[in-house]
């Protein structure tokens, strides 16, 4: 009889062991889910007047959506150097930025004339391995800017003239290639750039961002807002 209730009494702690577990695993909070991580962000100015400044408002409201301003970095060049070297530079850009965050991709936003130089890079020197997504905002996609927006002698500036040679080999073929994905946004008020269309890009998700200037497309927020959806 004390056998038999010595085995009821074990049994019974176990069941009451069980259920406390069980209880317990239950009442848990469950851990919380980790914020997805963003790829770096490069961007690229344009505007020959222009410079990494441009980007100052942008980034900041980055910075508030809770993106790690370590990994949103702007880039500065030689705007009146041919569009094919300042490509030769994004590639260190993007290798120094993917060497600081430890990311394997970038993102790399870019306006006006920067779009096509960082096409240049994606088409021709082996960016599209490096980047996930890309973003042009009122980028001169197919020129169509005017010389008065910067000395004809300058070899940025002849690249940027419609029918260029530099923008007849970057146009030709397909116009977003690679595994990179492809975001143009564009106004149909856009005083740089005659026509408005020249900002499209086959391929993209192209954007119409209403009727605003050339510089104002940057600073938009509901620009802002459609940059961080293409990068996220």
């Amino acid at each position: 009889m004390g056998s038999f209730l010595a085995r009821a009494r074990r049994v019974r702690a176990v069941v009451v062991m069980a259920v406390c577990t069980l209880a317990a695993a239950v009442a848990l909070p469950a851990a919380p889910a980790q914020a997805a991580a963003h790829d770096p962000v490069l961007f690229v100015h344009g505007v020959w007047t222009d410079g990494p400044t441009t980007w100052t408002d942008m980034i900041a409201d980055f910075e508030r959506e809770g993106w790690d301003p370590a990994s949103l970095q702007m880039m500065n060049y030689n705007t009146a150097q041919s569009l094919e070297d300042s490509a030769a530079e994004v590639v260190d850009e993007v290798a120094a930025l993917r060497a600081r965050t430890g990311a394997a991709k970038v993102d790399i936003v870019a306006h006006s004339m920067g779009a096509p130089m960082v096409r240049w890079y994606l088409k021709f020197l082996g960016g599209t391995q490096y980047v996930d997504d890309f973003v042009s905002i009122a980028g001169g996609n197919h020129g169509g800017i005017g010389t008065e927006f910067c000395a004809p002698v300058q070899p940025s500036c002849q690249d940027m003239l419609m029918y260029s040679p530099f923008l007849q080999a970057l146009n030709s073929g397909d116009e977003t290639p690679g595994p990179t994905t492809y975001t143009a946004l564009w106004s149909s008020c856009d005083e740089f750039l005659n026509p408005d269309s020249t900002a499209l890009l086959d391929g993209a998700d192209n954007i119409w961002a209403g009727c605003l200037g050339h510089v104002t497309m940057v600073n938009w927020p509901q620009n802002f807002v459609r940059t961080e959806n293409a990068v996220a």
